[in-house]
């Protein structure tokens, strides 16, 4: 589909990021070695979800309240989370307040909606920041009940958001409704970041400050994303009736950031073939759900591999692989310029930068062992929200909500090209 003119960068959205997309890598300061922000005043935030990207599990290093209690400290107050289930909400919180943090926990109160929270809200508990983790089936829209980021414009405009990704998974024909919300926000003034933590790679920064120290123009950039399936245990995620696929769903980190190099892309040039659960490549040996359980045409491709054009020339690749057993992914990208590669490997966990320079065949070899980009994120939106003053220097969001509508629009369309040329069961 063509894109509308609702698709269309804002004009402030685009000058920001065309004056200064990056942040220089010795900014990016682990978590350890981050000095609180002092002040005598609370910050209060209102925690959306009480799930994994919440509160932590043992799959991942998410845990976005891990964070905000790093860098605010006992300024931290979490005054509601909401969650439709309340007893899991309760069973986090009872836990929080059995560690040195329990000052910014021990007056939360659940709701099992905004609403709830705002009728029984008191002056003192506005929020300056709403944190939005719940899933992205029941956001990213402007329907009642799937419409929390407007519900949030509306009842606290002064706050800040942060939004998770992807920032929906609902049908395609609900793309423009994720374009509407992202124009109200725009509309609206107030600050939002969204969770595509990899751009605050210190890797994927040390990339960007090269390019632009050397006026270069991304020639082409390939990305690749090969799942460890084994320990995906969720039945869910293995029927695209809920979780939209896995492109949509999780190679979403890996189709932003070639976009973050390559630019917006031309949605209309994507093409895409997948290997099906059908095909004979495509058996898998280790399950951990029944697919038995799910349509057959609801299940998800083992491969997806897709190719696309910039708008400005260049050229894009993405493979997403449901094929490791274990637990560990395997994941690079790559970003090509004249007399430059630069290869990012493992950005999740061990992310390490290789990069090859004009006049030379060799490599440079770049480690970052205590890069934290969950951290980054979270400290630059604090560190908006605290000074809001002009700093040419100072903190930046690297993906706005539109941003992300535009990454979302590209998952989509390679799901869509891959299953228009798929083969039939």
């Amino acid at each position: 589909m063509p894109p509308p003119s609702s698709r269309r960068s804002s004009r402030r959205d685009s000058e920001a990021l065309s004056r200064r997309p990056s942040i220089d890598p010795s900014r990016l300061v682990p978590m350890n070695k981050v000095f609180q922000i002092r002040g005598i005043d609370v910050f209060n935030v209102v925690f959306v979800g009480a799930g994994n990207i919440m509160f932590g599990s043992d799959e991942g290093p998410w845990n976005h309240s891990f964070r905000f209690e790093h860098k605010l400290g006992p300024r931290l107050k979490v005054v509601a989370l909401i969650d439709p289930a309340i007893d899991r909400a309760a069973a986090v919180l009872a836990k929080k307040r059995e560690t040195f943090v329990r000052s910014a926990y021990e007056h939360t109160r659940v709701f099992k909606t905004l609403e709830d929270f705002v009728k029984n809200m008191t002056p003192r508990e506005r929020p300056r920041a709403v944190i939005v983790g719940s899933p992205p089936m029941f956001r990213g829209t402007t329907r009642p009940g799937r419409d929390i980021e407007l519900q949030i414009l509306k009842y606290f405009p002064e706050a800040a958001l942060f939004i998770e990704k992807p920032i929906a998974t609902g049908p395609e024909e609900e793309i423009e409704e994720a374009f509407k919300v992202s124009q109200a926000i725009i509309d609206s003034g107030s600050v939002c970041s969204v969770g595509y933590m990899l751009r605050y790679l210190k890797g994927v920064q040390m990339i960007k400050k090269i390019i632009e120290d050397n006026d270069l123009q991304v020639m082409a950039t390939i990305a690749r994303y090969a799942c460890a399936y084994e320990a995906i245990a969720k039945q869910d995620w293995w029927d695209k009736s809920k979780s939209c696929g896995p492109v949509v769903e999780q190679g979403t980190h890996f189709c932003d950031l070639s976009r973050y190099f390559g630019g917006d892309v031309d949605i209309s040039s994507v093409t895409a073939h997948s290997l099906e659960w059908h095909e004979n490549p495509g058996q898998l040996s280790k399950l951990n759900i029944d697919e038995s359980r799910i349509a057959p045409e609801n299940r998800i491709p083992r491969v997806t591999s897709a190719t696309w054009k910039y708008e400005n020339g260049a050229v894009g690749t993405f493979t997403h692989v449901v094929a490791l057993q274990g637990h560990d992914y395997s994941c690079e990208l790559e970003v090509y310029a004249d007399g430059y590669q630069f290869k990012l490997v493992n950005p999740y966990v061990q992310p390490v930068l290789y990069i090859r320079r004009p006049g030379s065949d060799l490599e440079e070899t770049h480690r970052f062992p205590d890069d934290d980009p969950f951290f980054s994120e979270v400290s630059n939106l604090i560190d908006i929200v605290e000074d809001i003053e002009e700093d040419p220097e100072g903190a930046i969001i690297l993906s706005s909500y539109e941003d992300a509508c535009k990454t979302y629009d590209l998952t989509w369309a390679i799901r869509r090209a891959s299953e228009k040329s798929r083969k039939n069961v």
